[in-house]
């Protein structure tokens, strides 16, 4: 079943009628989340000692708030984790059991489905998205061939977002940018080549790689000054189109890094993120301003691994697996809220968390009552934000999912990777894998012979959460 927003609404009304709600008791912040595309651990100053990347900004972010180091993305690649992120479901209970969204794919949120920035509306925030958006959309279509000349529906003003301003995925066609349901420009041009710039596809005439991420950072800088104006308070989802591919910093950072140009847009993605933060500081909204940072999977872009390997510097460290896989190295993500007055600054935190938590705990934020039917895979981490006990509830346990469609689980320091067939190799059965992550973090000790009993259990436990529907 699918809560309907018509459904939701009446919940709300219902939940708004009790004398006392969560939101009287915390006040109603602004909430920006940053999503970077393709970003491990340690790749950030903040998280790995010594780096030689200068992520002054990110870092700061990380000393104003918490660090959490054991968060994960609902999956190790790009379309299946925002998903989550935006419904609190993993994806791969949708059609999408293994792999991304391809060029012109239809949209991957259910019609009707309640996303994160419709309940955010509902309860009388101002929605908006401004960046790579990578859930489909429904192109509009002529003789077989997209028309771009029409509005294109199913995207992410289809999905709750009051404002949508951005590129569909930055190294997919269509090459243009899209605002709302409408492209500016025609893309009439072809690009011919598949590289690292991205596939063959439609273009818009002029078109230039290395100018997208400083033009998203103008839009979103834009709009926090427009939102400054009103009372209504907002929220702001910026998925970076970097540092994943295109490897195209723009002309001001390129050789600023010393290292290569994946590390200079690395330097420039950091600024990104200090340009927001600077917007909020000039328009006095930082104190009220709850902004995450996050990567949406664990993994170095290929052509950055190879560029940093080559200087000296190991990206992930010890954690095994630096591709889209089901290793840590694969899901393993930075994870740094700033809430002043309310989380603690210079905070770590080692709890368990998921990006499809962002659901369920934006709800506990702003004293929003969620349907049964909804949030599916999403846990309520304010407590954790906050550093406050999170009462007595069940030890969680989070289902990882790798590019190639195999399954783990990890429920407290154990993470089994259960026998299971190999999706892309026919025939071929993947042998079971037991780890405990607070020993070996690295996963190089396989203890599922010395740990039956312990492995069946997660096993059981996995195969319920995907009969469930559910695993929350």
């Amino acid at each position: 079943m699918i809560i309907t927003r018509r459904d939701f609404g009446a919940s709300i009304g219902a939940a708004a009628a009790k004398p006392v709600s969560r939101r009287a008791q915390l006040q109603t912040p602004n909430i920006v989340f940053i999503l970077a595309d393709d970003l491990g651990c340690g790749d950030l100053g903040c998280y790995k000692k010594g780096s030689k990347i200068d992520t002054a900004n990110i870092d700061r972010l990380a000393s104003e708030g918490a660090r959490f180091t054991d968060a994960h993305s609902g999956s190790a690649v790009c379309s299946p984790t925002r998903y989550g992120l935006l419904t609190g479901r993993y994806a791969w209970r949708t059609r999408l059991d293994r792999g991304v969204l391809r060029p012109f794919d239809p949209p991957l949120i259910e019609a009707g489905r309640l996303t994160l920035p419709e309940m955010l509306r509902l309860q009388g925030y101002y929605t908006a998205c401004i960046g790579k958006w990578h859930l489909g959309w429904d192109w509009p279509r002529m003789d077989d061939h997209v028309d771009f000349r029409f509005a294109i529906a199913g995207g992410p003003v289809s999905c709750g977002f009051d404002y949508y301003f951005g590129v569909d995925v930055p190294n997919y066609p269509p090459y243009c940018f899209i605002e709302n349901h409408r492209m500016l420009g025609l893309p009439s041009e072809r690009k011919t080549t598949r590289d690292l710039d991205g596939a063959p596809g439609p273009m818009l005439p002029g078109w230039k790689f290395d100018e997208v991420l400083a033009t998203l950072t103008a839009k979103a800088v834009e709009h926090i000054g427009l939102r400054a104006q009103s009372r209504q308070p907002f929220f702001l989802y910026f998925p970076l189109t970097t540092p994943h591919e295109p490897i195209r910093p723009s002309v001001r950072f390129q050789g600023k890094s010393g290292i290569g140009a994946w590390a200079d847009l690395m330097l420039e993605t950091d600024w990104a993120v200090g340009e927001v933060l600077s917007a909020l500081d000039r328009h006095k909204l930082t104190e009220n301003t709850l902004v995450i940072f996050a990567g949406d999977n664990g993994h170095t872009s290929y052509a950055g691994l190879k560029e940093l390997l080559a200087s000296g510097h190991k990206p992930c460290g010890e954690l095994r697996g630096y591709k889209a896989d089901i290793y840590e190295g694969g899901h393993r993500v930075p994870f740094i809220a700033r809430w002043p007055g309310r989380i603690q600054a210079g905070g770590v935190s080692r709890e368990l968390i998921c990006l499809n938590d962002m659901m369920r705990t934006s709800a506990a934020i702003v004293g929003a009552e969620l349907p049964p039917n909804s949030a599916e895979d999403s846990y309520d981490i304010l407590p954790n934000l906050l550093g406050r006990p999170a009462g007595r509830r069940p030890q969680r346990a989070v289902v990882h999912h790798s590019g190639n469609g195999v399954f783990a689980i990890r429920r407290g320091p154990w993470k089994l990777i259960p026998e299971q067939a190999a999706p892309d190799k026919p025939g071929m059965v993947r042998p079971g894998e037991l780890y405990n992550l607070d020993e070996d973090v690295s996963e190089t000790r396989n203890v599922i012979q010395e740990q039956p009993t312990l492995a069946k259990e997660l096993a059981a436990l996995l195969t319920k959460y995907r009969r469930d529907g559910r695993s929350q």
